[in-house]
């Protein structure tokens, strides 16, 4: 018997989904005018994205009791293993959660060029890992 923590992850995969809703009014560069605002806009949602992904991640792994992570990259890699979400997300949820030291750590001299295209296959990556996510948990608790 698992147990999974799905109240957790649930709130998490709402959370996933205002940032998709979210992410476009980022992306116009234009309508913003004052550009060093928009990029920290840009970067916390980066920030916020990478986190809800491993913190599902994370609760998915604890509670189906699959192999301990040993970083970041790692829980999507283990995630993927399991079929959790479809291969062609792999790519960019690494390229993501690849950012966290970046935003997290180096901060000081990350390479604004960086974060816009990871933003801009977000939307469609985040929607796809959410949706797997909740068709994953239904097919195996319901088993």
């Amino acid at each position: 018997m698992y147990y999974v923590n799905q109240n957790q992850i649930d709130k998490r995969l709402e959370f996933i989904n205002w940032l998709v809703e979210t992410i476009p009014q980022t992306l116009d560069n234009e309508s913003v005018s004052d550009k060093a605002i928009l990029f920290l806009a840009q970067e916390r949602i980066l920030h916020l994205a990478l986190e809800s992904v491993t913190d599902v991640g994370s609760y998915i792994i604890d509670g189906f009791l699959m192999r301990d992570a040993s970083s970041y990259e790692d829980i999507i890699e283990i995630l993927h293993g399991e079929k959790v979400f479809p291969s062609h997300l792999l790519e960019t949820l690494l390229n993501l959660v690849k950012m966290r030291k970046k935003i997290v750590q180096e901060y000081f001299h990350l390479d604004r060029n960086e974060v816009y295209p990871i933003l801009l296959e977000l939307p469609t990556t985040l929607s796809e890992f959410s949706h797997s996510i909740s068709i994953y948990l239904k097919h195996e608790l319901n088993s």
